[in-house]
């Protein structure tokens, strides 16, 4: 894999080896007015999906999910802010009672005249930790986000969009191409290490330890495979829903399940989740352009246009046609290298629903589209069947086009190091433009294939010398490491009982 910091060495490491080591902070696009027909919440979870929350804030209001808005999904693993809205016409907060849910808190309540919309916000906010990794490299690190600053960072969709098991972006391949059955049987079949170690275009994962079912949903996993549907799905847990949600379907087939049974599991599902596979599917094509396009031209891809290339404005999400003239004009060389213009690649939408390229350009993105097992015939064909009020699809399942920048800016860089009962760690905190993942600044920063495993002997002085740091921080308020500062606590709270908002440091901001 190329880099954009390719002349930096690897920091290594892993992420999320708990919730409070990946904070996340959505900026709002703008403040309720107080009054109108929608609440208004902004919302702290704690390792918790946005739908699963979603599904929780509806049932508490009384309202369907689809009256919950959102500006973005967060991170499940992790400490999230965002605002949610809830349609209440004729009723304010004080009509109904305080949510009550130990990993749900509610920071502040107001009232809009609209919805909240995906998209709706100005950016997110990360303070991220990276653990087992020396803390003397956090000097490499402070380097590489500053770099990323001046240069932007390749606007990669993350591992976590799709999935546990990396397969979203197939899920959304078998409904783009009416497979019911294939889609059934990606979602439920056995699994195991090696389907969540890689993502979908074979890069090493972040994490450290790759998702891997639990005892019970293997043991329903390995039912569906034999055949015993009604069985895989009494043992399914609760919180694998879409899982589960589909075996209860099939297992009202009588016999061996078909393809009409698995259109009806699909159905099942809600619009909602179909979205997010094909999402997911849109975000995997634009990954392998970009991806080509770094491994043909190096980190030059991203900060050169060629005519034929969509370009994309940074301040307003316009994009425009890369021309000769374009490239004549003196002032285009200074908008790249102020990060005001980039290349873009396609978010594909039905058919041609998206702003197309031209020349060598859109041929590469067509034979990125195919290496999926794609057309462009066959993204009409999903459209129409869309479009057609019989199939039972609904708007959340239409593919709209974009473009998506290839690299977006990072501002606000911050780069520190710590230690506390859990070892020592790499804090880096930054923003990022809405829709950009953070995981593509760290693997920046990490460069996982790159670094190898550490010496478990450096791993275990780490921890060993996190034994002691964690109490002399607290007595010092330093971690006695040259150049280097605690930036959140010692972990005395979560030994105390607080409450994850203050365990997670989230007065930092």
């Amino acid at each position: 894999m190329r880099y954009v910091t390719d002349g930096e060495p690897a920091v290594g490491g892993v992420l999320r080896q708990r919730p409070e080591d990946f904070i996340v902070e959505e900026i709002p696009a703008y403040e309720p007015c107080g009054s109108g027909e929608h609440i208004y919440l902004y919302i702290q979870k704690y390792n918790m999906s946005t739908l699963d929350m979603v599904r929780l804030i509806a049932r508490h209001f009384g309202v369907r999910e689809g009256d919950v808005g959102y500006a973005g999904l967060k991170d499940k693993r992790a400490v999230t802010r965002q605002v949610i809205s809830i349609h209440t016409p004729g009723k304010t907060p004080e009509d109904f009672g305080k949510i009550q849910h130990d990993r749900l808190q509610v920071l502040w309540t107001d009232l809009h005249t609209n919805k909240l919309r995906r998209g709706q916000l100005k950016g997110n906010r990360f303070a991220i930790r990276i653990r087992r990794t020396p803390i003397a490299h956090v000097t490499t690190a402070r380097r590489v986000l500053e770099a990323l600053t001046k240069l932007g960072v390749p606007n990669r969709a993350g591992e976590q969009r799709f999935g546990y098991f990396q397969n979203n972006h197939l899920l959304g391949r078998a409904l783009v191409l009416d497979d019911a059955s294939g889609f059934v049987n990606e979602l439920l079949r056995p699994r195991n290490a090696a389907d969540s170690a890689e993502g979908p275009e074979m890069l090493p994962s972040l994490e450290g330890q790759p998702h891997v079912p639990d005892e019970l949903e293997a043991r329903a996993r390995e039912l569906f495979a034999a055949g015993n549907v009604r069985e895989a799905a009494r043992l399914m847990p609760r919180f694998v829903d879409a899982e589960r949600l589909a075996l209860e379907e099939l297992a009202r087939a009588k016999g061996a399940w078909g393809e009409a049974d698995a259109r009806r599991a699909i159905a099942r599902l809600g619009g909602t989740r179909r979205g997010f596979f094909i999402s997911a599917l849109q975000s995997a094509v634009f990954n392998r352009v970009l991806d080509e396009r770094m491994g043909r031209m190096g980190p030059d891809g991203l900060r050169t246009l060629f005519e034929g290339d969509v370009a994309f404005k940074h301040e307003n999400g316009a994009c425009f046609a890369v021309t000769s003239e374009t490239l004549q004009d003196a002032a285009t060389a200074g908008r790249l290298e102020r990060l005001e213009i980039s290349p873009s690649g396609p978010m594909w939408g039905g058919g041609d629903r998206h702003m197309r390229a031209a020349g060598a350009t859109d041929a590469a993105e067509v034979a990125a589209l195919e290496s999926l097992g794609l057309s462009v015939e066959q993204l009409r064909a999903y459209d129409a069947r869309v479009q057609d009020s019989r199939s039972g699809l609904t708007v959340a399942d239409a593919m709209p086009g974009s473009r998506r920048p290839m690299r977006v800016p990072v501002a606000y860089p911050s780069v520190s190091a710590g230690a506390d009962e859990h070892g020592v760690y790499i804090l880096c905190s930054f923003e990022l433009p809405p829709g950009s993942f953070a995981t593509a600044v760290l693997r920046e920063i990490m460069k996982p294939e790159r670094a190898g495993a550490l010496l478990p002997a450096v791993l275990r002085a780490a921890d060993a010398r996190a034994a002691t740091a964690g109490d002399a921080v607290a007595a010092e308020g330093s971690p006695g490491n040259a150049g280097t500062s605690l930036a959140w606590g010692t972990g005395e709270a979560e030994r105390d009982g607080e409450d994850p908002a203050r365990r997670a440091g989230l007065s930092f901001w």
